[in-house]
């Protein structure tokens, strides 16, 4: 391996993950809660998010400690269950897990620009920015890890300005509004449907195992990245919507929904609200500047998985790219699909869908834990604290899972079109693996 190829540490990891997780989530999720969750309720949630994300985590980073390879849930899959499964995680990452939430980032990055420059299209706003961010992470390593540096410390920056002034200009007493369409009692299945967007928020604390090639002792650094990612973002997310509860009520927060959602974000109302329209023009220069972060940061690691799956034969070998090179191929395939996804689907069914999906495929990857422990054939055997945090976040997860498709069972089609893909891809690729007309890297068990 190069240097160069080997350049990433811990805190370029942490910026990863926080820059990949901070999105435009934080910003809108509480305005679709708050119709049916109380102020304390949605704090919980927010919290539990936060336990699930943590946990998830600590399990992703024993099997990174393991597994020190690109490639995500597609390499631990593969390694840990079976290549099918692999190919099942590795299109869920190439069709909803990257390119979805790069098209919904960049669809609402376009609206915020024309509150600041009127008169640009939005629609084109948001394609620039994909084709942005796709030339900025097709050039070299050296210069994908500066750019998405850059923007991982404005955002910080921005950010955290916001919660300093939401703290000291804003209410501190506890909110005692209810809910517009609060049921009796607690209200169980709303918090569980709420528990898909607040996953979707934190959907990028695994970021860094996506390129874990491409990381200095990669054992020690993807780990640690991770987990320290993960509980920064799970103290701004809590900050964050403690200032949303603490000064909009309710109906105001549900109010917001109504209003024109394409060019606001809560932020934007609580800052106008706050300190009037020309600081709320601040609010929408943090946001477009999270989301380019974002967009940025999904392209540089997205493709990493297309590439892992190029070199076993799951997909075209084109898109393998060479050694010490992002892979081009993949990340121009990767954007093209978010060009699509931007062109033909809207922002509430994409936040749904993508949630529920990344939560079923990276509790997959958790059990693996668990089937580490209990099969006495296995050489690694995780400790109990370890099965314990494996254990929280898989029933966290199912208990979503099941409300949320009870709920909006449509959401199984996306399951099925993934599901049908990776199906059709390992398929082919099996066949032509055993009648010779392709050689591979096959995957090695866990070191």
């Amino acid at each position: 391996m190069t240097s160069e190829k080997r350049g990433l540490g811990v805190w370029s990891g942490v910026g990863l993950v926080v820059a990949n997780t901070v999105g435009v989530g934080v910003l809108t999720n509480t305005g679709y809660m708050a119709g049916r969750l109380g102020p304390g309720e949605i704090l919980l949630a927010w919290l539990v998010g936060g336990v699930m994300a943590l946990a998830g985590a600590r399990s992703y980073a024993a099997i990174a400690a393991a597994i020190p390879r690109s490639g995500g849930e597609y390499r631990y899959l593969s390694d840990l269950w079976h290549p099918a499964l692999g190919s099942l995680a590795g299109w869920t990452s190439l069709l909803v897990g990257f390119s979805a939430p790069v098209a919904l980032a960049a669809s609402t990055a376009g609206p915020f620009f024309s509150t600041l420059v009127p008169g640009v299209k939005p629609l084109f706003v948001s394609i620039a920015l994909i084709l942005l961010a796709t030339a900025s992470q097709a050039i070299d390593l050296r210069w994908s890890k500066t750019t998405q540096n850059v923007f991982a410390l404005l955002k910080a920056l921005l950010l955290g300005g916001f919660i300093v002034g939401g703290l000291l200009f804003g209410h501190h007493a506890w909110p005692t509004w209810r809910a517009p369409e609060a049921p009796a009692g607690f209200p169980l299945r709303p918090f569980a449907v709420s528990l898909v967007y607040i996953a979707f928020a934190f959907s990028g604390w695994n970021t860094a195992i996506y390129a874990a090639e491409e990381f200095r002792e990669p054992r020690r650094t993807v780990p640690l990245a991770m987990l320290i990612g993960t509980f920064i973002v799970a103290a701004v997310y809590l900050a964050v919507n403690w200032i949303f509860v603490a000064n909009l009520s309710g109906d105001r927060l549900v109010g917001w929904l109504k209003e024109d959602t394409s060019r606001i974000t809560l932020a934007h109302l609580l800052i106008g609200e706050l300190a009037g329209g020309g600081v709320a023009r601040l609010a929408s220069l943090f946001v477009i500047l999270s989301l380019v972060s974002s967009v940025i940061s999904m392209t540089m690691v997205g493709p990493r998985v297309s590439s892992a799956m190029a070199r076993e034969g799951f997909l075209p070998r084109a898109l393998a790219g060479g050694d010490g090179r992002p892979p081009f191929g993949s990340v121009l395939l990767q954007s093209g699909l978010a060009l699509v996804l931007l062109a033909t689907h809207g922002f509430e069914e994409l936040l749904r869908s993508v949630g529920s999906i990344l939560t079923l495929t990276s509790g997959l990857t958790v059990a693996a834990l668990l089937r580490l422990r209990f099969t006495r054939r296995q050489v690694v055997r995780p400790s109990w604290p370890l099965v314990t945090a494996a254990m929280i976040y898989l029933v966290g997860s199912g208990w979503m899972l099941y409300f949320t498709l009870t709920e909006a069972p449509h959401t199984l089609i996306w399951l099925a079109v993934v599901a049908l893909a990776a199906g059709t891809a390992y398929l082919v690729a099996r066949r032509r693996r055993a009648t010779g007309g392709l050689a591979v890297d096959r995957p090695g068990p866990p070191r």
